[in-house]
């Protein structure tokens, strides 16, 4: 009889022991398919993920976010989401090259080049504990917007100590250090490479028929060195005519090569995370596609997708790209993965290389997003932005 008991418990234990573990795998496939973050339509019903349904709608009193529980069968609670409401936008696609020119937030510390002095080889400014990618935004206690300001600083001081405050990872720090007199032209140095401007050529993401607000790049401009994003103060954007194509191969990106004209189309207004913003004078015309809607990461598959964007002096083209492995919790701009998979594309260009970075895809006749990056080892694979994250990262404009 003992026995017999034993093997019941025994029985019992495994079973329940396995219901456990089935319980944990179904949560844990439901925690990855249902996105922390559901975004629908005004007036649409909430979505549902394999049999799962919001439960249950409530406004969060802490920070006044919208949530919803969702359940399985309306019995299982499965996980709680924030929701995301759109009205139903319609943008016009991108496609179209642009130049941008803008001046920065502060004096960026580019680099390091010794200074030559009378005491051998020196750095002051490295001495000191800058680095590349530091922002200098006052010097001796005032402010500092241009390269210039720092370096007629720098000749006034005769060799005397000065006091430079920089930003580094969102914090300001103040540094003092003593130029240096260069030994070949007897002018006192620092030791920095220092810029406060930039330019460079990218794509059109989107375009807000209403406002003439446009998106681009679906990254933000980082610097070469250190990859941070730069501040920016002001910036135009710039018409930009299409002069060659250097082909991308495994280890070597390749790139759309361009020069400014002297047409200003507009102003650039942000540099992000998740793409640069700015405002057009007159919307340019796509060809290929007037005002559509926008498809939300919850509406988007994998599979055939197609890209806009300009290669030549022809103008704007369609090819097609293949979406896959999407991360519906991304906030960044690597969201999904796509390949090039159009015979034209790949032939012309080796898959995607630099300054195609903003093409607008579209899945279903509607805009879901936009290429930002490429993997350096296969030109033809790269990532995606959610339209979202941009529409999102836009709104932010003003906060």
């Amino acid at each position: 009889m003992k026995l017999f008991t034993k093997k019941i418990l025994k029985c019992f234990s495994v079973l329940t022991l396995s219901l456990l573990i089935v319980l944990v795998g179904i949560l844990g496939v439901y925690d990855y398919i249902i996105p922390d973050n559901v975004s629908f339509f005004e007036g649409d019903q909430l979505p549902v993920f394999m049999y799962a349904e919001a439960s249950a709608v409530r406004l969060d009193n802490n920070d006044d976010t919208v949530c919803a529980d969702y359940r399985l069968f309306d019995i299982l609670p499965l996980k709680t989401v924030e929701l995301s409401a759109y009205k139903d936008i319609q943008l016009i696609p991108g496609g179209m090259p642009f130049g941008v020119k803008f001046f920065t937030q502060g004096i960026v510390v580019a680099g390091f080049c010794d200074v030559e002095s009378y005491n051998g080889e020196v750095n002051p400014a490295k001495s000191a504990g800058l680095k590349a990618g530091d922002i200098i935004t006052h010097i001796n206690g005032k402010p500092a917007a241009a390269t210039a300001d720092l370096s007629k600083a720098i000749e006034a001081c005769g060799g005397s100590q000065i006091t430079l405050t920089y930003i580094r990872g969102g914090e300001a720090h103040n540094v003092s250090l003593k130029p240096e007199k260069n030994k070949s032209d007897g002018k006192y140095k620092t030791g920095i490479i220092i810029r406060d401007s930039g330019a460079g050529i990218g794509t059109v993401s989107f375009i807000d028929p209403n406002s003439k607000m446009f998106a681009g790049l679906g990254h933000g401009i980082c610097d070469s060195e250190t990859g941070e994003l730069i501040p920016m103060r002001r910036g135009a954007v710039i018409d930009v005519t299409i002069s060659g194509i250097q082909k991308g191969l495994s280890g070597a990106p390749g790139e759309i090569k361009g020069f400014f004209n002297r047409e200003k189309l507009g102003s650039m207004i942000k540099n992000s995370e998740c793409g640069i913003f700015g405002v057009f004078t007159d919307i340019p015309k796509n060809p290929l596609s007037g005002a559509i809607p926008i498809g939300l990461k919850n509406e988007l598959k994998e599979g055939e997708a197609t890209i806009y964007c300009t290669l030549d002096d022809t103008g704007i083209h369609a090819y097609t790209i293949n979406i896959s492995d999407i991360n519906k919790n991304a906030d960044g701009g690597k969201c999904f993965n796509i390949k090039v998979t159009d015979p034209a594309l790949i032939e012309k260009t080796g898959g995607i290389i630099q300054g195609m970075s903003g093409s607008p895809i579209i899945q279903n006749g509607k805009l879901v997003g936009s290429v930002t990056h490429v993997l350096v080892n296969d030109p033809t694979r790269g990532y995606g932005i959610f339209v979202e994250n941009m529409l999102s990262e836009m709104s932010k404009r003003s906060a």
